[in-house]
């Protein structure tokens, strides 16, 4: 045992004070003699030895109480085994994990983040003497009044990879030993086993885990359309992926669906620890502006991600451009104003309207120049889609072949020059293929399927949409960049196929021309990702200035200017980093908008599984010795346990409480110390 404060020993000259006392009030006894007594009575008799040992044990309780007093006020304790010290400069360097996650409450009715504050802030009774450095707010070392007054200010955010970022700083910043205290709730969607490697070998380092209250939390975590061409005024089928992050079940959770200000669906659901629901509601829009949305889980305690924010919008109408002698699809796309149709002969392209084009048909055209190969497939590596069509004479093989080769669809097999066409019919789609669904409905009779006589044949390489009775491809689809690639394998001419006149045809095309349609921008977007990708408007005219193409992101009156790199209409921006709070942005060129998009939470934020001390303490492992794990709890515990390891175990309570007791035992003595000897009752002589 140790004396912090020994100067106080000098109390213990006060013990002389009751041993004073006592030696004053010794004296003899004196016998009284009466000379004649009237009455006799019950008198209480104390004997000298009675007397002398309550006094002794008066004396006894009165020399403890102030001996134990006086070493309460030294500060006894037991010293710590290993007592850290700072290092060069004498600072603290404090974490406090600031993750949405901490918002959730702990065990007891505060937040994570609250208690974490409170422990933080306990550390300068740990360290009184010592400077601070809140990593959160700078590298600067400060007063403690000053870091008492940062962490007053300090408020969660919406980045998860704050501390890791902390982390890799600490590690630039320089070599030394001094102490690290991180205070966070240590998710394991977020802290790995090599996230402990980044403190070195030399810094000690003290990890305080925030237990939180086990609870459910469900939250979304995707939404899509399943049509990629979303059409105004229809019912669009919304999924929406909920997923219950949390320890416990959540029965009868209330979910609402809002297209700008108006609910358009509600509806109940119950999710497991741990499972993914999807549900879908029909919505529609009103025309083809952008709307902002919202899917709201009215879900409790957790709440910081009950908000998922999305943008929607109706298609624009997509641009075909059909290439070859006749206009084979005019009466299609014509007669449906979805669709910007255009025919154009091989030797009159206007190449500026084929790049902007979704759709180009090739329409068995006999030779396929280098410029116009060059031109597909430049449109496919930028998301374009391509229906070839082949030519039936064999003159025009080669430059066909060229082109399946640039597409990179490798090589091909055509039919012997001279064989006569030898139509076959082709087999019934089913209604369960992703091209097919919402096309066919259940056949009630047989159908009569079209016919058609092949001149090529192709490696099965890619996704057959129809195929011929005998399982030959008809219609097959392939990626190109990040474009698709169509291919027939008969032309459309009556010599060789009969499907330009069978029902299938139109819907068929169709098809070809929405799944052709390819929007850049997400519904939704995290503040975590690195980049996000976006279609905007070309700058107009040359008079445009450098500062005045810049895009900007906007909300409210903050703005950011992001890295950005454009090409094209294809526009590349880095999410900044001091982007933290969910929700719509606009982006912004020269002060006009030209998009909006929306920005949510790490979904690896509500996954609130967590890890305890003994986990952490098993991931550290043996090698690490410079890195302790405390257990977490209530703020004054931790920092009991953090004033224990520093500087051992304090006993001034205990000796406080043994002063306590000697007043208590001396009140005892004094009441019930003295006992009572009845004496024999005599009858007075006559």
């Amino acid at each position: 045992m140790r004396l912090e404060y020994s100067r106080f020993l000098l109390g213990l000259g006060s013990v002389a004070i009751p041993i004073l006392i006592h030696l004053l009030h010794l004296r003899r006894p004196q016998r009284v003699l009466f000379t004649n007594i009237g009455f006799i009575r019950e008198v209480d008799l104390t004997t000298t030895r009675q007397r002398k040992i309550q006094h002794l044990l008066l004396l006894l309780n009165r020399i403890s109480f102030l001996v134990f007093l006086v070493v309460a006020f030294c500060q006894p304790f037991i010293p710590a085994e290993k007592h850290e010290i700072g290092g060069a400069t004498g600072a603290i360097d404090v974490i406090v994990d600031a993750s949405p996650s901490m918002r959730r409450t702990a065990k007891g009715e505060d937040a994570l983040f609250n208690t974490a504050i409170k422990q933080a802030d306990g550390l300068s009774k740990v360290y009184p003497t010592s400077q601070f450095r809140l990593m959160n707010s700078g590298i600067t070392a400060v007063s403690q009044a000053l870091y008492k007054a940062k962490l007053l200010v300090l408020q969660p955010n919406s980045k998860p990879a704050l501390v890791e970022e902390k982390i890799k700083s600490l590690e630039i910043s320089g070599e030394n030993n001094d102490p690290l205290y991180l205070f966070s709730d240590f998710q394991q969607s977020s802290f790995k086993p090599d996230f402990f490697k980044g403190f070195g070998s030399t810094r000690p380092v003290v990890l305080v885990p925030e237990v939180g209250a086990r609870t459910g939390n469900v939250f979304v975590d995707s939404v899509w359309f399943e049509e990629a061409f979303l059409r105004e005024r229809t019912n669009l089928g919304l999924h929406i992926r909920l997923k219950n992050g949390g320890s416990e079940a959540v029965a009868d959770c209330p979910v609402k669906v809002f297209l700008g200000p108006q609910q358009v669906a509600a509806f109940r659901v119950t999710v497991n620890s741990g499972q993914m629901v999807v549900s879908v509601v029909q919505v529609q829009l009103p025309n083809q502006s952008l709307v902002r949305g919202r899917v709201i889980v009215e879900d409790a305690p957790v709440v910081f991600d009950n908000a998922y924010y999305f943008t929607v919008q109706a298609a624009k109408n997509i641009r075909v451009l059909e290439v070859g002698a006749v206009p084979a699809t005019q009466s299609v796309y014509r007669n449906e104003p979805l669709f910007d149709y255009a025919f154009t002969r091989p030797e009159s392209i206007n190449y500026d309207a084929l790049r902007k084009a979704n759709l180009v048909l090739i329409q068995a055209i006999p030779t396929i120049g280098s410029k116009l190969r060059d031109a597909l497939h430049a449109l496919v590596v930028g998301g374009g889609s391509v229906v070839i069509v082949p030519a039936g004479p064999a003159t025009s093989h080669p430059s066909y072949q060229q082109l399946f080769r640039d597409l990179g669809l490798g090589a091909v097999k055509w039919e012997l020059p001279g064989t006569p066409p030898e139509l076959r019919e082709v087999a019934v789609p089913s209604a369960q293929e992703p091209f097919f669904r919402d096309v066919l409905g259940a056949p009630t009779r047989a159908v009569a399927m079209p016919r058609a006589a092949p001149v090529l044949r192709w490696a099965r390489t890619g996704a057959d949409i129809l195929r011929l009775r005998d399982g030959e491809s008809y219609l097959s689809e392939f990626g190109s960049g990040t474009g698709k690639v169509y291919v027939f394998s008969a032309p459309l001419t009556t010599a060789y196929s009969d499907f330009a006149g069978h029902v299938l045809f139109v819907p068929v095309l169709y098809k070809l021309a929405m799944r052709s349609f390819r929007d850049e921008q997400q519904p939704a977007y995290r503040l975590t990702q690195a980049t996000i990708s976006l279609t905007v408007p070309t700058v107009a005219g040359p008079g445009q200035g450098a500062d005045q193409t810049q895009f900007r992101l906007v909300r409210d009156s903050a703005t950011w200017l992001p890295v950005q790199r454009m090409q094209g209409n294809a526009l590349r921006l880095e999410v900044p980093a001091s982007l933290e709070d969910p929700g719509f942005y606009q982006v912004q060129r020269a002060g006009q908008s030209v998009a909006t998009v929306a920005f949510n939470l790490s979904p690896k934020e509500s996954e609130l599984a967590s890890y305890s001390a003994e986990q952490l303490r098993a991931m550290v492992g043996p090698s690490q010795r410079n890195i302790r794990v405390l257990d977490g709890g209530a703020d004054e515990a931790v920092v009991a346990q953090l004033q224990a390891e520093r500087s051992g175990q304090p006993l001034w309570r205990y000796f406080l409480a043994l002063a306590l007791a000697c007043l208590l035992a001396e009140a005892l003595l004094i009441r019930f110390g003295k006992p009572k000897v009845g004496a024999p009752r005599a009858a007075v002589a006559a």
